[in-house]
């Protein structure tokens, strides 16, 4: 029990019944029901229906159990458990859909305990609506069960499972070591690890799991398979970031062996797992993710030495970690006749281990597929092949026409395993023994949580990062939404630049003669269309009307609008070279925006003015309004770099992203007038850029914090019409230094440009991406989000190993399978800083 949590045991004690199901946060006692096992090594299954619909989330479990009367219990989550009674043998199965672990305690190794803040996710749409409690009791006295506090609302982290597995280790007889290597590059946001599990078979001796990055190999967790295969706490936080590899090691021995040992269900086959729980941020938190392939064999050269020591256990713990089953020792016959016969025939039970892949993997739960065992089919690179099908759903319900394939596929419906019957619904037990606890008040933790449909992360597919450019200084979408970058080439914005009165200081080094302009397909970053050779100094601002591009120059103190194809601007603002503060000077200005319906021209200028200036779509000058930030809190109307500019056609506004003073002005087009203020403080002291989409949006990236302050650098989503933030957002890969520019199309595609960096980076919503992540490989599957989906059934995939055999579905009577069952600082560019302050008198 996590004693920095403020749960207290006074809240625990009473058995009294439901009293209401609109509690916010509860206790959840699981209790069997007054149950005495008839012998020692029984299974018994339980379930207890989630008393909220929505979603709420598990945040700490005590168990009542004692070590002299249970071997093992484990807490999984499901929609519909595989019994309506009371209690159940756990040959049954645990659950009839997808279930995924949630806690696990084992005599003799400590219980889990999740850090705080973190939560299992259950009920609503993506949780599972039941908790189904299997005991392998040791001894035949009574237990009762385990408590849960459960949260109503939302915890700040989700926890997580992610399954490293080999699926083609071959053991041959009498080796005396084997290693079973497996490894996979990590593409997801941060991710930190609390605890780990092991599992192996008989022969496995030592497994270990590290994190590798930059060659460096920083342990998760090492424990022989032998021992209690509960969850062990990581000794040290280990954290995981994009790119980083995650690898493990298995070491058997087939020493006492007379055949080959391949990886399978049965006793007498092994497995390689190591398990990791994981917790990451709610807004990026992806429930399960798996690794069954080693992508990069040459990096265990340098593996730990400590992978491949054994470590001893003892004799008794040897027992206990078996159910006090011995292995029957081979003397010289195949070791599957020296096993007794019953158990020979048995396979461990998938409903409960498996269906940790079965939500993440998405196959249909109504027919599972059994292969017939052919020793000369199915490579390695075949299995692989084969659950990149089932991930892409090409292999699951198609039509088996070819008579040979036909007749080697059995399609075993409502048989097999009790989980994959569909014909019922199940509905909630009317007598079940569980009590709900209130924790008084002020127990627990509950942070407010952005509000919104939707999330933001970046397209990791998109090639666009690895374009060559020059500082990236605007972006914007063209009438088709293609992407349209302003970039500075071979020129940077320094402190040589410019002198103490603005004036540009290089004219010596030329325009620019690479192609400053560039459009590019939004999908693939192909380059459509490039132009503005030779025309641009420092280029700034961007923004597209129709099919004209609006520019300002910092370093000409000029804005033009440009034809997609001309060579020469259409019209031109301002006087090059010449920074000023009247109606025809611009003191580097900062962007541009046109209003669609009156062709109405607003540049903000800028970096040495501090004001909004609006000509007619002829160019002549019409108003301005801003001035310079007065000591103390800036007001109303002033300005400290007006940086970026926001048309909000369905509102007749324009918004500024008013840089220095760290907020969002918003003014009416016609006047001028000033609306409203968005300002918050995750946004820092910096705000660099505003973008609108229509439907109501505002999309913003802010500045570097100020040493001593914390705020990241990050893009945010708002609610125009609140200023509420919805969401906030960081790249994956490379890391945002100073990003200069955004804009966003009405399908929330984000696109934000780096001047430091020099790239662009595409970000979308998650809507949009939720089958991404599944790579064709079959090397790392990562959940597919949504409702519905079945699961890939291990079953069949250890069906299609050589040396299978399928005998049915009943567990084995050796305890320890994987059913758990038997067996198992400062800116470096110029334009950062505001212009100097006047000389003080």
């Amino acid at each position: 029990h996590d004693t920095t949590r403020s749960l207290p045991s006074e809240c625990i004690g009473s058995d009294r019944p439901v009293i209401s199901l609109g509690l916010s946060d509860f206790v959840l006692d699981i209790l069997m029901p007054g149950v005495t096992p008839k012998q020692s090594d029984t299974y018994l299954c339980m379930s207890v229906p989630l008393p909220v619909d929505d979603e709420a989330y598990v945040v700490d479990f005590k168990p009542h159990a004692s070590m002299d009367t249970v071997h093992h219990m484990l807490l999984f989550g499901c929609n519909e458990p595989s019994s309506t009674k009371n209690y159940w043998d756990c040959d049954e199965g645990t659950c009839k859909d997808k279930s995924n672990i949630l806690y696990a305690w084992a005599r003799n190794a400590p219980p889990t305990q999740l850090p705080k803040g973190v939560g299992f996710r259950v009920g609503g749409q993506t949780g599972g609506r039941f908790f189904v409690l299997q005991v392998h009791y040791g001894d035949i006295s009574a237990f009762r069960g385990i408590k849960a506090w459960v949260l109503n609302c939302r915890q700040p982290l989700i926890a997580g499972m992610y399954l490293m597995m080999s699926v083609n280790t071959v053991i041959p007889p009498g080796e005396k070591v084997v290693d079973a290597d497996i490894a996979c590059h990590y593409k997801r946001f941060p991710m930190h690890l609390f605890a780990y599990r092991v599992h192996t078979h008989r022969l496995g001796k030592v497994v270990s799991g590290y994190r590798v990055r930059n060659d460096q190999w920083t342990l998760i967790g090492r424990q022989s398979p032998q021992l209690p295969q509960a969850f062990y706490p990581v000794e040290h936080p280990v954290d995981v970031s994009y790119d980083d590899i995650l690898a493990a090691r298995c070491v058997f021995s087939g020493e006492g062996r007379t055949t080959e040992t391949h990886i399978g269900g049965t006793a007498n086959d092994e497995m390689c797992n190591f398990y990791i729980m994981y917790y990451m941020e709610a807004k990026h938190a992806v429930s399960y993710m798996t690794c069954t392939q080693n992508a990069n064999p040459e990096i265990f050269r340098n593996i730990p030495q400590e992978a491949n020591i054994p470590i001893p256990v003892k004799s008794d713990m040897l027992k206990m970690a078996h159910g006090h089953h011995e292995e029957t020792k081979d003397t010289g016959k195949s070791s599957l006749l020296q096993h007794d016969k019953k158990e020979k025939d048995k396979l461990l039970d998938q409903g409960d281990f498996y269906s940790l892949l079965s939500k993440l993997l998405g196959e249909r739960e109504d027919v599972l597929h059994v292969h017939k065992h052919n020793p000369t089919e199915k490579s390695e690179s075949y299995l692989v092949a084969e659950i990149a099908n089932v991930v892409q759903k090409k292999d699951l319900a198609r039509e088996i026409t070819n008579r040979d394939e036909r007749d080697n596929t059995i399609l075993v419906r409502d048989r097999i395993h009790r989980f994959h019957r569909l014909e019922s619904t199940l509905r909630p037990p009317e007598n079940r023994h569980f009590s709900l606890q209130r924790p008084k008040h002020g127990e627990g933790s509950c942070e407010k949580e952005h509000t919104g449909d939707f999330h933001v992360e970046e397209a990791v597919e998109w090639p666009g990062l690895d374009l060559k450019l020059g500082q990236v200084s605007g972006l914007a979408l063209d009438a088709e939404n293609n992407l349209v970058i302003f970039h500075r080439g071979d020129h940077v914005w320094d402190e040589n630049s410019f002198d103490s009165k603005f004036v540009y200081q290089q004219r010596g080094l030329g325009p620019i003669e690479q192609n400053t302009i560039l459009v590019l397909n939004p999908s693939n970053a192909k380059l459509l269309h490039s132009m503005g050779k030779s025309l641009f100094y420092l280029p700034h601002g961007l923004s597209v009307d129709k099919n004209n591009y609006w520019v300002t120059d910092v370093a000409l103190h000029q804005v033009f609008k440009l034809g997609a194809y001309a060579k020469e601007p259409l019209l031109t603002l301002g006087v090059a070279l010449q920074p000023g503060s009247d109606k025809n000077h611009f003191c580097q200005p900062t962007d541009v925006a046109v209003d669609p319906i009156t062709g109405s021209i607003y540049v903000s200028d800028g970096y040495c003015n501090s004001r909004i200036i609006q000509f007619s779509s002829k160019g002549l000058y019409v108003m301005q309004w801003g001035e310079e930030t007065s000591l103390g809190r800036a007001r109303p109307g002033q300005f400290h770099i007006p940086h970026s500019l926001a048309l909000i056609p369905d509102f007749s506004q324009l918004c500024v992203a008013d840089r220095e003073n760290g907020r969002i002005q918003c003014f009416m087009l016609e006047t001028g007038e000033f609306i409203r203020e968005i300002k918050h403080k995750s946004f820092g002291r910096e705000l660099f850029a505003v973008s609108y989409v229509p439907g109501g949006l505002l999309f913003a990236v802010n500045g570097m914090p100020y040493p001593g302050e914390a705020e990241p650098i990050q893009g945010f989503v708002m609610n125009f019409s609140t200023g509420e933030i919805i969401d906030t957002f960081i790249p994956l890969r490379k890391s945002f230094e100073m990003p200069h520019d955004v804009v966003a199309s009405e399908d929330k595609t984000v696109f934000i440009g780096d001047v430091q960096v020099r790239t662009v980076w595409k970000f979308a919503s998650i809507e949009k991406m939720e089958h991404r992540s599944v790579k064709k490989a079959g090397i790392e599957v990562q959940e597919i989000k949504g409702k519905g989906g079945g699961g890939l059934n291990l079953g069949n995939f250890f069906a299609s190993h050589k040396g299978y055999s399928r005998k049915g579905f009943d567990r084995l009577s050796t305890e320890g399978s994987d059913q758990e069952k038997d067996d198992d600082g400062t800116d470096s560019e110029g334009e950062c800083s505001a212009p100097p302050p006047a000389p003080s008198s």
